[in-house]
């Protein structure tokens, strides 16, 4: 028992969460026999199994499981050990392991990277995306320092720090722009295209329209926000969209989004942490960095509706006035295309 190392409990602890020698042992960055071998040796150091092993499946045993729980608190506080030096500068430096969820990663990740390796010189930034209820367990294990996620999350173990609010955007076919915006309601009677289930964002537009998950609906799940736009596109339904999402989305999609009435349906994006992590200040510096590049964002879509409002009304305008038989003409070039 005391020649246990901690590389065979990082070893082990690999193998426990993907069940599988293959992945576990590219993990490891080590072969797949060296990481068996390591395995064998610990379980002869322990005098027992610790996994249930066959032809296609690798899963512990019950004196397995609860070692893991041991395994996992022994280097959540190895791994706390480097957070106190990093801790003893008055900036992060060395390693940040950040998770972020995937309706926030493609659009705001770039500017974040971006700023941060600007300001804070030789950080080693280490990406996760995935899932909240992912993230959350692997912060808890110590496997991240921190991630951005939709808030609240009511762990008691989690900090949270608010970081900006953005509203959500219904996204329809090109013909219906110009029609008037569906209430929660109307929004009921329609096609509703969702991310598939696991998702935050898809239970927060439930939410707003005040449809039952679990009730059979004319719903259509998609596994990505890219892929839901595109099907509007195809005329199959309506979404709704994150704000910051807009820009990159619909820029190849034939089209058109439009914002609610108020109440707007939001959501609150912040940053959570360990509440015991020796980090906190570090991350909090962080999350400023965060906010900063959010709020640039949102001046550029602000500036993007305010264009779009523009030429909307610019195109209503002439409909009605050709409606209205008052014979004015205008140049094909002046009016811009739908969705535009």
């Amino acid at each position: 028992m005391t020649n246990l190392t901690l590389k065979q409990l990082r070893y082990f602890e690999a193998l426990a969460r993907h069940g599988h020698f293959g992945r576990a042992a590219d993990l490891c960055a080590i072969s797949q026999p060296a990481l068996s071998m390591q395995i064998k040796e610990l379980e002869e150091q322990l005098g027992t199994d610790l996994f249930e092993r066959s032809a296609r499946q690798v899963r512990l045993t019950n004196f397995g499981e609860a070692f893991a729980i041991r395994v996992r608190d022994i280097l959540r506080s190895v791994d706390e050990l480097g957070d106190l030096a990093r801790a003893s500068h008055n900036q992060p430096v060395g390693r940040l392991r950040i998770g972020i969820i995937p309706t926030v990663a493609p659009y705001l990740l770039p500017s974040i990277i971006g700023n941060l390796s600007r300001i804070y010189d030789g950080l080693d930034i280490h990406v996760r995306e995935t899932l909240t209820s992912k993230l959350v367990e692997e912060l808890e294990e110590g496997r991240l320092d921190t991630a951005i996620v939709a808030l609240p999350i009511s762990e008691a173990s989690l900090t949270e720090v608010p970081l900006f609010a953005e509203n959500f955007v219904l996204v329809r076919p090109s013909e219906d722009e110009g029609k008037p915006v569906p209430n929660r309601e109307a929004l009921r009677e329609m096609r509703l295209l969702l991310l598939e289930e696991g998702h935050c964002f898809r239970d927060q537009a439930l939410s707003f329209c005040n449809i039952q998950s679990a009730l059979p609906r004319e719903l259509m799940d998609g596994s990505s926000l890219s892929t839901l736009v595109q099907m509007v596109s195809a005329g199959i339904g309506v979404t709704l969209i994150p704000e910051m999402a807009v820009a990159v989305e619909t820029r190849s999609a034939s089209v058109s989004t439009v914002r609610f009435q108020s109440p707007q349906p939001s959501r609150t994006i912040g940053m959570i942490w360990r509440r015991t992590s020796p980090l906190a200040k570090q991350l909090m510096q962080i999350s400023e960095v965060v906010r900063e590049a959010a709020d640039v964002m949102r001046e550029q879509h602000d500036s993007i509706w305010r264009t779009q409002d523009l030429e909307l009304d610019g195109r209503l305008q002439k409909k009605a006035a050709r409606r209205a038989g008052k014979g004015v003409l205008f140049d094909a070039a002046d009016d811009p295309a739908p969705g535009g």
